[in-house]
């Protein structure tokens, strides 16, 4: 090889203009999807800005039932695990602390928004393999429960049910709160029928 095509070769190795316009168009198009992906968070978030506020978060949950920690998945419309729901801090993923108890469930999330499902809103729980467009191969921990606005100035109260995906630090337990759940929103809403019906 002659020294001129040998230092052609070795011009197209050291191209570091070219190099460098590469990885700055690169840096900018990750910059962009980044933003749009901020603004489709803010457009969902305002879209979904008359979804009614949490119920406060109370000290403890009753009588303790079942307690665990893992992470908190994320909150979707029920039945659509592709529906986040982004508003009052339910969209962001995080550890989780859950302890049910007899008054509810209550989610400490250390760093994040903690919330409380009383148990009147609890309706059940099941596993599934994802949420909120997101597949967890070990299975998550999925409990439904509703948001309710009160009524004003005579219109319907309103009601959202809600899908809420967890993921204990031991999978194995999903099943033993599947039942749980369950068995305290039947409990409790047979409460509640009975006490109407008086």
């Amino acid at each position: 090889m002659d020294y001129a095509t040998l230092a052609k070769e070795q011009a197209k190795v050291t191209n570091w203009p070219g190099y460098i316009g590469w990885s700055i168009g690169l840096l900018i198009v990750i910059g962009l999807v980044y933003w749009l992906m901020r603004q489709g968070w803010n457009w969902r978030r305002t879209l979904q800005s008359g979804i009614p506020p949490l119920p406060a978060v109370p000290d403890r949950a009753g009588r303790t039932i079942l307690e665990t920690s893992g992470r908190y998945h994320g909150t979707t419309t029920a039945g659509n695990w592709l529906d986040r729901v982004v508003a009052h801090g339910l969209g962001t993923r995080s550890r989780a602390d859950l302890t049910l108890g007899e008054d509810g469930l209550l989610i400490r999330r250390p760093g994040d928004v903690d919330f409380w499902i009383p148990a009147a809103h609890l309706t059940g729980a099941r596993t599934d393999s994802g949420i909120a467009g997101k597949v967890v191969p070990s299975g998550l921990l999925v409990v439904t429960w509703t948001l309710t606005r009160p009524s004003a100035g005579g219109t319907p109260t309103e009601t959202i049910e809600l899908d809420s995906g967890f993921r204990a630090d031991h999978p194995d337990e999903h099943a033993a709160w599947v039942e749980a759940v369950t068995h305290l929103a039947t409990r409790t809403q047979t409460k509640m029928t009975e006490e109407a019906a008086q």
